[in-house]
């Protein structure tokens, strides 16, 4: 494994590859509160090679407790409301919260009263809003990435 890692840094050199502009990278922990798989299929695309959100510092954790921000799609049902909540305490301070999607805005929710609990500002506090049915991955790596680069506020 040393020997990979040096010839890497001496091909890196080598051929002048620039170092990244980004010192910082952000771990990321989805849950789906109930969406129709739209925004997810979209964030999968984001994570593949055409738009490589590694490569940009950005990655999916499989824990909260690894987790800079917990991006949920879908608009929170009553059935998800407490695993989400869950999921939120288990997170290292500072937490923040990203809603990915129109129907985790609260835009457009179509289902019977009792079965949601309503957008993800209902339930927890939202820091990041990506918009669009479904978002497409550029929108989704740009908004993820002002979060990374500080210029989204920070919640008050």
């Amino acid at each position: 494994m040393f020997t990979l890692l040096r010839d890497l840094r001496r091909l890196r050199r080598e051929i002048a590859l620039p170092r990244p502009t980004r010192g910082r990278s952000l771990a990321i922990r989805h849950v789906d509160a109930g969406s129709c798989n739209g925004c997810d299929h979209e964030l999968t695309l984001a994570s593949g090679p055409a738009y490589d959100l590694q490569h940009l510092g950005l990655g999916i954790v499989a824990s909260p407790r690894h987790a800079d921000v917990l991006l949920v799609t879908g608009a929170v049902t009553s059935r998800m409301r407490e695993p989400l909540l869950v999921a939120h305490r288990a997170m290292p301070e500072p937490r923040r919260v990203a809603a990915l999607g129109d129907c985790a805005l609260g835009v457009g929710l179509l289902a019977a009263p009792g079965e949601l609990a309503g957008p993800v500002e209902d339930v927890l506090p939202v820091d990041l809003r990506i918009p669009g049915c479904p978002p497409p991955p550029e929108a989704i790596a740009a908004a993820l990435l002002a979060l990374i680069d500080g210029t989204v506020p920070a919640r008050g």
